[in-house]
């Protein structure tokens, strides 16, 4: 991978908070959903959400910790992977960038 240009670094630096909440946005409410449940004892479901949240704090660290420029490609393939991004924040990249990363999400 050729090293990322300096603007689509930028937007990816730039929108690692915004990606990270709008995804928590999305996963909250079904760690709580979990939690209001009647299916299950109240131990259950609090093993049952912890047992989420631990997969859903995985899933943070390895698409957000450690990220730079040279990794940045890495880090977009994972975040596309698991919906912290879609299509419509990668048309925010440079063509080969957003080519890119399709291209290796397909795989």
């Amino acid at each position: 991978m050729k090293k990322p240009k300096e603007s689509d670094w930028r937007h990816f630096r730039d929108s690692l908070a915004e990606w990270r909440e709008r995804y928590l946005e999305k996963i909250n409410p079904e760690i709580a959903d979990i939690l209001a449940s009647d299916e299950g004892t109240p131990t259950e479901k609090f093993w049952k959400a912890k047992e989420e949240m631990d997969r859903q704090a995985r899933i943070l660290q390895d698409c957000l910790d450690g990220y730079s420029r040279s990794k940045m490609w890495r880090h977009l393939i994972l975040m596309y992977r698991h919906g912290l991004v879609d299509d419509k924040d990668l048309e925010a990249f440079s063509d080969e960038l957003r080519e890119d990363i399709l291209y290796w999400e397909s795989d």
